[in-house]
Order: C-alpha cells, then structure tokens, then sequence
C-alpha cells in the first residue's frame, strides 16, 4: 500500500497562535513529522510536565513563552523565552512548567 504524505505549503505563521494553553493540561500540535524528525509544538497549564524518560534521538527545546525547568541526566536547566536547550539522545530528562510555558521540540531521527 502506497503512503501518501500531506504535501507542507510555504506559509508565515506566529508560534505562539499555533497551540492554545488549557486549564490543568499539556497540549502539542506536530507540525511537522518525517522519518528524519518531527517538530511538534507543546502549551504546558502551569505545574504540568513530563516525567523521567529517554529518546533515541537528539532533540532541541525552543521556549517562546513561559519558563520552563528541564533536567537532562540530573542536571536541571531553567528556560525561559527566547532560549533554547540541546537533549542528547539517551539521556533521562524530565521537564515541568515553572510558569505556563510553550516549546517547540524538534527531534532529529537521521
């Protein structure tokens, strides 16, 4: 069976009207997603976050809004808007909104 891929058009959009924030919940919207890497965008509601866990791929977190602290392999890092933090492939790493916060991930499979 033959996969048919939607076809991405040039478009200029603002990140930060992509994904909305809801009440007590964490939101993602791929943008995104190819068998070399995804970009998905996350709004996380204040105290919610991800817990320990791996990937096998090299990611990048882009904070544009909010304030974020993501700890990889124990290390905790505080991100804020504008700012942006590299997760190398197998490292544990955890994160959780120290205010609402919105990223994009961009993960790099090949």
């Amino acid at each position: 069976m033959e996969r048919i891929e939607k076809r991405l058009e040039a478009q200029v959009a603002r990140l930060a009207e992509l994904v909305d924030y809801q009440d007590g919940s964490i939101v993602s919207r791929e943008i995104i997603s190819k068998k070399t890497g995804t970009v998905t965008l996350f709004a996380f509601d204040e105290g919610q976050g991800l817990s320990e866990h791996t990937a096998p791929f090299d990611a990048l977190v882009h904070v544009f809004d909010g304030e974020a602290e993501i700890i990889i392999s124990g290390r905790p890092f505080r991100v804020k808007q504008g700012e942006m933090v590299i997760m190398p492939a197998n490292q544990p790493h955890a994160l959780k909104a120290i205010k609402k916060f919105k990223m994009m991930l961009t993960m790099i499979k090949a």
